[in-house]
């Protein structure tokens, strides 16, 4: 005696296996997709954190210069030349902000460590004038500068930190 087979159970096992591959399929493309995002986000950070750690080294070195100036240990001419020399490196600094993939949720944080640098600089350009001039208003103003421009990289510090942990501002 032969046995029937159930009616339409033939065609349900391929489609079975196929809706499995399937599933598995979009698994691992999806997963596939996270650690790329992840990758991605941790490559830009440490560019980030690449960029940051050279502006702090060229302020480092070029505050070290001033106060050495003030002690009249640096004459005005060769502080002037050191201050040239640091507003170049200062403003080689700003491409590499533009250069960096940031991923969607980084950029507002992104812009405001560009900003940061970007008041940084117009500080140091105002100490130049004081350097040249004597003048204590342009060193005044030198001061609320590099004051914005602490508070800038604050926030974007504090948003970096928010994008970080996948909240908002």
């Amino acid at each position: 005696m032969r046995r029937k087979k159930a009616p339409g159970k033939s065609h349900t096992m391929p489609i079975a296996i196929g809706s499995g591959i399937a599933i598995i399929v979009i698994v691992i493309l999806v997963n596939y997709y996270l650690d790329q995002t992840t990758l991605s986000g941790q490559r830009f950070g440490d560019q980030l954190a690449q960029i940051q750690t050279d502006l702090k080294n060229e302020t480092q070195n070029f505050d070290a210069n001033l106060t050495q100036y003030k002690h009249g240990q640096i004459s005005r001419d060769q502080m002037l030349q050191i201050t040239d020399n640091h507003l170049l490196a200062m403003k080689n600094i700003l491409p590499r902000y533009d250069n960096l993939k940031a991923p969607e949720l980084f950029k507002p944080s992104l812009q405001l460590f560009r900003l940061s640098t970007e008041t940084q600089i117009e500080s140091d350009e105002a100490l130049r004038e004081w350097v040249t001039t004597g003048d204590n208003a342009t060193s005044a103003k030198s001061d609320q500068l590099l004051q914005q421009s602490f508070q800038y990289e604050m926030n974007a510090l504090q948003s970096y930190e928010s994008a970080k942990t996948g909240g908002s501002q």
